[in-house]
């Protein structure tokens, strides 16, 4: 049966779908929308079978926050062309919009509200159908508290949001903590809230590191007073090069072999454990101060923690909770 432009437009607004697509549905449904609906759902459904495997790394990130609760969601799919299209991003903005009226306490509900006739798991199958690519929904998550803010950085791939215990400041003082999140990516608020494992197995490292530092430290010295530069003798490779070179002689090559073993077992066993400690504690501070939010450097503002900036606009006011996620490579 001949089909009309018309009727192609009226389903192409019903689905999001091609007008080659709707054409096609339509034909198939002898002219009824209920079928040819249905018979593009199907063709989404397939494709997304189909491309379940395959990696949905590109898409678009938004946030939005409405008094006390924020949130980000992000819908995926396999390529920047498609990440970029306005109904895509279209899509996101809707989910996001039912999230935030909502509020779902998890990924799956919110997969299952329904906007107009259909869920949203529902919407983004059809419209994978519609591009032929892989989409899933990424990331939903939230923060509560007094006040929140949301901030989407340019290009839509990069959002956090941020919950504080104090509502009715200017609103570019809660934008500003939330840039900070964006930009600083931290790992907790504040030292109280980096996870214990987290600690255990940077302190572990920091052991390791400075044990190493403290015994090449006493390797270099005692090759420097044998008249040997360490530079030339860090490695296997470097002796065998540098004597090559005549950098080096036989003699202080073999030297140099003598002291490296010799004294860094020497240094190794007689280490002082409270010094160890004490620079192993300095990193564990060092670390605190760079990847929590509350002692992080203002980025507004260097000779400031982000502590003390809030501090300077409301002596109570600090950040609860934050959120952040991104589609870029780290």
């Amino acid at each position: 049966m001949a089909v009309s432009m018309a009727d192609i437009s009226k389903l192409r607004t019903m689905t999001g779908a091609g007008m080659m697509d709707c054409k096609k549905a339509l034909t198939e449904a002898e002219g009824d929308f209920d079928k040819a609906v249905e018979l593009i759902r199907k063709r989404g459904q397939a494709i997304a079978a189909k491309r379940s495997d395959r990696d949905a790394a590109q898409g678009c990130v938004l946030a939005a926050a409405n008094a006390g609760f924020a949130c980000i969601v992000a819908l995926k799919c396999e390529t920047d062309f498609v990440a970029k299209n306005a109904d895509f991003v279209a899509l996101t903005k809707q989910i996001l919009d039912k999230a935030v009226e909502v509020k779902p306490s998890s990924k799956d509900e919110l997969l299952g509200l329904m906007i107009g006739n259909s869920t949203i798991q529902q919407l983004i199958t059809d419209r994978s159908g519609v591009t032929g690519e892989k989409m899933e929904l990424g990331e939903y998550t939230f923060v509560n508290g007094a006040s929140t803010i949301a901030y989407v950085h340019p290009g839509n791939m990069l959002a956090s949001i941020v919950a504080f215990n104090e509502a009715g400041l200017d609103i570019q003082v809660y934008k500003d903590v939330a840039m900070q999140v964006a930009a600083m990516n931290p790992i907790a608020i504040d030292e109280k809230g980096v996870p214990a494992d987290y600690v255990a197995k940077e302190r572990e490292i920091a052991t390791e590191k400075t044990k190493a530092e403290m015994v090449q430290k006493q390797v270099d010295n005692a090759l420097s007073k044998a008249g040997i530069n360490p530079a030339h003798v860090d490695s296997e490779a470097h002796i065998e090069s540098n004597v090559e070179k005549g950098w080096l002689t036989a003699e202080q090559a073999a030297k140099a072999r003598e002291i490296k073993a010799t004294v860094a077992e020497q240094a190794a066993s007689n280490l002082k454990q409270q010094m160890i400690d004490g620079i192993v504690n300095g990193r564990i501070q060092k670390i605190y101060k760079e990847q929590t939010l509350l002692n992080q450097a203002f980025i507004k503002e260097a000779k400031m923690n982000v502590a003390q900036y809030m501090s300077s606009v409301s002596k109570s006011l600090t950040a609860t909770e934050f959120k952040r996620f991104t589609l870029n490579q780290e």
